[in-house]
């Protein structure tokens, strides 16, 4: 942009009482309001964080080397950035805050640095994982609205780690997709696929967020689970996971994903169930009823939220898109 074209408000002699205000002012001519907002809240708590705390240019200077490092070890299929905000806790609050849901639906919980978009469409009965050496597991479930009628047709993104812990693009080499597929719900609501009892595994600790849990004496590690998205038009985005319940690291999840109503007991396979889905009797089951908001109410819910906590905080808000900035006069 030509600077002739903008015109900078002149700035006040610069002090550390003074920068905030400075900095708040040559951003106050952007024409998008909430990004306006964002940036000045942002600037707000950032410069109190470094007010209050007093950081030394060694920390901050430190703090730019780290988040440096974060961004060098990213690649297509590792995004430690993510893993960064998982283990902050950031992740779930923000995923709480822009999918509220009812009392009477499925949570959201964490998406997690490995989610791809490379899984193969899969018919119901599918065999996702390959792994010789997990433990067999028949997956049944059903999706429904709120008013309990089955959702039909809904884009099912389900994916887990091997026996061992790992992710499939974890390994080198890796030809194609295996612990995970895409699916579809059938005229009743239900799909089932055939994976492996899921276990706890370490999440990605050799790189710099790895060497910051180390540093605040935290384990790397996250109880059984496995992931599933849930897509189709007039509902809301549901990002969440089955936990299974008992696990050593229920009530430690490096990344703060476990919810009470997300926790699940092992079931086994009865004879009926076993001749009709091809699987052994004692085979163990995952059975789980997902419950989908509608976008429609997910917005209501989502905005009644958003000026409820302004109004908390004292602040005079309108909504722009569906989320809060300040009210003018």
């Amino acid at each position: 942009m030509d600077p002739s074209e903008v015109d900078v408000p002149p700035l006040k002699d610069l002090t550390i009482d003074n920068i905030t205000d400075n900095v708040k002012l040559i951003n106050s001519q952007c024409p998008d309001p909430r990004l306006k907002y964002l940036l000045e809240r942002l600037v707000q708590h950032v410069h109190d964080f470094a007010r209050e705390t007093r950081l030394s240019h060694n920390e901050w200077l430190a703090a730019i080397q780290f988040l440096t490092a974060v961004g060098q070890i990213c690649t297509d299929v590792r995004q430690e950035f993510i893993l960064l905000s998982d283990i902050l806790g950031l992740s779930l609050l923000v995923d709480s805050i822009d999918h509220p849901k009812p009392a009477d639906s499925t949570e959201g919980t964490v998406l997690g640095p490995f989610h791809t978009h490379d899984a193969h469409s899969e018919p119901n009965g599918t065999q996702i994982a390959h792994d010789p050496d997990g433990e067999p597991c028949l997956v049944l479930c059903t999706i429904k609205d709120r008013s309990g009628k089955p959702v039909s047709d809904v884009k099912i993104d389900i994916w887990e780690t091997d026996s061992k812990g790992k992710y499939d693009v974890q390994y080198e080499g890796r030809e194609q997709p295996d612990q995970r597929a895409v699916m579809h719900s059938d005229e009743e609501g239900k799909f089932w696929f055939k994976a492996i009892v899921p276990v706890p595994y370490p999440i990605p600790h050799d790189g710099p967020v790895g060497k910051l849990l180390k540093l605040l004496k935290r384990h790397c590690y996250r109880p059984s689970h496995m992931h599933f998205m849930f897509e189709k038009e007039g509902f809301d985005h549901l990002i969440t996971a089955l936990y299974l319940r008992g696990d050593p690291y229920e009530t430690s999840d490096a990344v703060f994903g476990v919810k009470e109503s997300l926790l699940i007991d092992l079931g086994t396979v009865n004879a009926e169930q076993a001749k009709t889905y091809g699987v052994k009797e004692g085979t163990k089951t995952i059975v789980y009823d997902f419950v989908l908001v509608s976008e429609e109410d997910s917005r209501k819910l989502r905005e009644a939220k958003a000026m409820a906590a302004m109004k908390h905080l004292g602040l005079r808000m309108k909504l722009y898109n569906g989320l809060p900035v300040p009210e003018i006069d």
